[in-house]
């Protein structure tokens, strides 16, 4: 017997979080009845689990997709003002894939996107602090008190941001890794600092790297990737606290590439 959000997340529905949410909105049931406690369990094996009326299975198989995503595509599976999602990019995806963490409209970048929910959860989960990376060029020139105050953290919406690592890479160009996602978290520390976003791209989410993927393009992670990110999402905590986060970030090799059709 398993925590239905867990039982939910490992079928690749939605990540624990969103599964939560879920029940509480009366979409879950188990053999015909509606659950809405959080602390409900179920035998994936022998219960009928249905989201929407529709039967749930745990994933035989996982899929782990980096993406490209370019500018102009939220991140997620749909969207009520029904502007273009990253699921539009996934031509010949059948399993029910859903996106790890947030990269907003504006930005652009690597995105990963799977239907393993431990994974899913291991990364997103502000305890593992998994590291990402991110290309950033502000208005104006940040001098030195700017770049502390990032590197130091700040209060952003009454919460203090963690430390992260900033350095200048040229006149208004900075590559700033951070070990939490809160929602344009480097565009609003940019703004406490006064100096707006220009542009944004992720460039790195823990050991995954592909600076050849272009705008639009996926592809699967190679066993070694999975392997590495598994491993990473599993001490990267551990690393952070105790001052010797690894930034061995070795450039992706491997898989053919997919283009998504031109939109």
């Amino acid at each position: 017997m398993e925590r239905l959000q867990k039982i939910l997340s490992q079928a690749g529905v939605a990540s624990r979080r969103a599964s939560e949410q879920l029940m509480l909105e009366g979409r879950v049931s188990v053999n015909g009845q509606t659950i809405r406690e959080l602390g409900t369990k179920a035998d994936p094996s022998r219960d009928d689990i249905r989201v929407d009326g529709r039967r749930v299975k745990v994933a035989e198989h996982h899929r782990y997709l980096l993406l490209h995503k370019p500018r102009g595509y939220v991140t997620t599976r749909s969207d009520p003002q029904r502007r273009p999602t990253v699921i539009d990019l996934l031509r010949g995806v059948r399993e029910y894939v859903y996106p790890v963490g947030r990269l907003d409209f504006d930005s652009e970048g690597l995105l990963l996107l799977t239907n393993d929910g431990d994974l899913a959860a291991r990364l997103t989960h502000p305890r593992h602090g998994v590291a990402r990376v991110y290309d950033v060029r502000v208005l104006g020139e940040p001098d030195r008190h700017d770049i502390d105050r990032l590197s130091k953290g700040m209060t952003i919406e009454d919460r203090r941001t963690e430390p992260a690592d900033v350095k200048v890479a040229g006149p208004g160009h900075l590559i700033v890794t951070i070990r939490e996602g809160r929602n344009r978290q480097v565009r609003k520390m940019c703004d406490a600092i006064g100096h707006p976003v220009a542009a944004l791209k992720r460039v790195a989410i823990g050991p995954i790297r592909d600076a050849k993927l272009k705008p639009g393009e996926w592809r699967e992670l190679s066993e070694d990737e999975v392997r590495r990110l598994k491993t990473v999402a599993a001490r990267a905590r551990t690393l952070h606290h105790g001052g010797h986060e690894a930034h061995g970030l070795r450039p992706s090799q491997t898989a053919a590439r997919r283009r998504s059709p031109a939109r």
